[in-house]
């Protein structure tokens, strides 16, 4: 499985930036974010189907976890960002021969990683 994520930029706080990862394979896709500092967290995850969706409390109602019709491409729409949503950002893939519907939040849960896309807000 290549994972390739891209998206991430400079952004004024209360502004979107839309992330993308490119994934092959039937899998169970995450997105995680990781501070200087900071534990990796999963801040989105989304199950094979895509009817099982996961939101960290800080980022609900503002992020929004999406796969593309033919699930190789997974999104995460980012709206009313904040200077502490900046991170470097990484999409993960955990792969699944069982129910389409599971979600998984853990760092050791998922397989595979992608590069990391840096998103900045500023105040």
């Amino acid at each position: 499985v290549q994972l390739q994520a891209s998206g991430g930029g400079l952004v004024q706080a209360g502004g979107s930036l839309r992330l993308s990862c490119a994934a092959s394979g039937r899998a169970i896709m995450g997105w995680f974010r990781q501070a200087p500092g900071k534990e990796r967290e999963c801040v989105a995850a989304i199950s094979w189907s895509g009817g099982s969706t996961f939101y960290v409390d800080s980022v609900k109602g503002r992020f929004t976890i999406s796969r593309g019709n033919a699930k190789d491409t997974v999104y995460l729409e980012m709206n009313s960002l904040r200077p502490e949503d900046t991170a470097a950002y990484y999409c993960a893939a955990k792969i699944t021969y069982h129910s389409s519907n599971d979600v998984y939040t853990g760092v050791h849960e998922y397989d595979y990683w992608g590069q990391g896309t840096q998103v900045t807000v500023s105040s």
